[in-house]
């Protein structure tokens, strides 16, 4: 699995996607026309990239690893990889937290604290531009991590976090992939950009095991000047150790309009085949979607999509779902060591706990940091999730409606080049229609960081 050899099955069997297949190809590629740029007048502006690559209802965020929740990554990544693209880079990386959690199983009613600690190196191996992600490149992450916890052991974890990504030219025609792993032990949806607990997992509202393997495929080919047409395939399975899993298949198609240097405006659909564990039935989605990109100035720019789901269920258990769905994100660096940042969207999501069940799920999150005197860095998270849940099935009714927010403020601080340490706090909240569902929870970490 490691290897990135493994060929995930989505479909039950109907389609498979290979990893490694698609990982050699961009390499091979990538390793005859590296040194090779395109024409300068079929090069995309870097504005353009949001509406090559489509986001089409994934059941979990999965973001670059260049978009960080911990302030300080940008000017670490900085001093760990050469900004100008090689033949190979690589960087390695070993972040030790400690951290007290007065509720470690997000938990209602037997609320348990603990103080653990979280043993998290890191390696990113690369070719060509695998900082900047304009040009030919493929790159590839792992950061597996150890839990140990001081009163509780039964609750040591080990986790797993593993992206691999590329990117290649090929005259007119534009390739990207993306092949997300996630072997997860606990009670967060921890990503490679966020390994401290933020995104809890508030559909299960416990400790849980669950594998989740997420790929992307995009294209984009210039017809003009002025036009262009976009395509995506998405493929994800959620696996749960002991409650429902779910396949996910989907792929999309756009044609986008340059309407200047600033905005582009694209427009198209998704179709895609949602299978679900028994006894919860199959469904089928479409969406007719809308999206725009705009680069306002070099500091300030917007992506966003949106659109209307129409989703149907195997053998007609139940009616037509009609639901918004859509995807915002925004950036804004005022100043030298300021940046902001806004994401919003809305997505379907498979319960794993309720048979018979969907959700929607509707999140807002704000990232700002500040570095001052070059050396410390302040961060801050802010950010709100609604999930409302409904029925797959008439005879099933759907009534958990969930309200989470989490606040999370981080100073950092570079002591040398290769030598960094900082501290968080992390609150947290759900207010659930079910009150076991219910939780709220405090951490307090501290953290050190070494470069190799």
């Amino acid at each position: 699995m490691l290897s990135g050899e493994r060929n995930f099955v989505f479909g039950r069997g109907r389609c498979r996607i290979s990893v490694a297949t698609v990982g050699l190809f961009i390499a091979c590629g990538w390793l005859t026309n590296a040194q090779e740029p395109p024409p300068a007048e079929l090069e995309s502006p870097p504005e353009y990239e949001a509406i090559v690559a489509p986001q089409p209802t994934p059941p979990i965020e999965v973001r670059s690893p260049n978009e960080s929740n911990t302030p300080d990554v940008e000017a670490t990544a900085a001093r760990a990889y050469s900004g100008e693209p090689r033949r190979f880079q690589y960087g390695l990386h070993l972040t030790i937290r400690g951290v007290y959690d007065d509720n470690i199983n997000i938990s209602q009613a037997n609320r348990i604290s603990d103080f653990y600690f979280a043993i998290e190196p890191s390696i990113t191996l690369g070719l060509g531009d695998i900082l900047g992600r304009t040009e030919n490149y493929i790159r590839f992450d792992y950061i597996p991590s150890v839990f140990i916890f001081t009163d509780h052991s039964e609750d040591d974890a080990v986790q797993h976090l593993i992206r691999l990504e590329g990117h290649h030219r090929f005259g007119r025609l534009d390739l990207t992939m993306s092949q997300d792993i996630q072997l997860l032990d606990g009670a967060n949806l921890s990503t490679t950009t966020d390994t401290t607990g933020s995104h809890a997992n508030l559909d299960v509202g416990a400790r849980t095991r669950v594998n989740i393997y997420t790929t992307q495929l995009n294209a984009s080919y210039d017809l003009s000047g002025k036009t262009f047409l976009s395509s995506g395939l998405y493929g994800a399975v959620t696996d749960y150790h002991s409650l429902i899993s779910s396949e996910v298949v989907s792929g999309n198609l756009f044609i986008n309009y340059r309407y200047s240097e600033k905005l582009v405006i694209g427009l198209g659909g998704t179709g895609g085949y949602d299978l679900v564990d028994d006894p919860n039935p199959d469904q089928t989605f479409e969406q007719a979607n809308v999206r725009l990109s705009y680069q306002a100035t070099g500091k300030v720019s917007l992506n966003a999509s949106g659109g209307v789901e129409f989703r149907q269920f195997e053998s007609s258990s139940r009616g037509q779902y009609i639901s918004p769905v859509f995807q915002i994100g925004a950036t804004y660096d005022p100043f030298d060591g300021t940046s902001l940042s806004l994401d919003v969207n809305r997505r379907t999501i498979n319960s794993a706990v309720f048979a018979g069940q969907d959700f929607e799920s509707t999140s807002i999150s704000v990232a700002a940091r500040q570095r001052l005197l070059q050396r410390i860095v302040l961060g801050a998270n802010v950010g709100y999730e609604n999930t409302d849940y409904f029925s797959t099935v008439s005879a099933v009714g759907a009534n958990r409606t969930d309200n989470y927010y989490f606040v999370e403020p981080t100073i950092d601080v570079m002591i040398t080049r290769f030598w960094k340490i900082g501290a968080y706090y992390l609150h947290r909240q759900n207010d659930s229609s079910l009150n076991s569902f219910s939780f709220y929870n405090n951490q307090v970490g501290i953290r050190t960081t070494l470069t190799f």
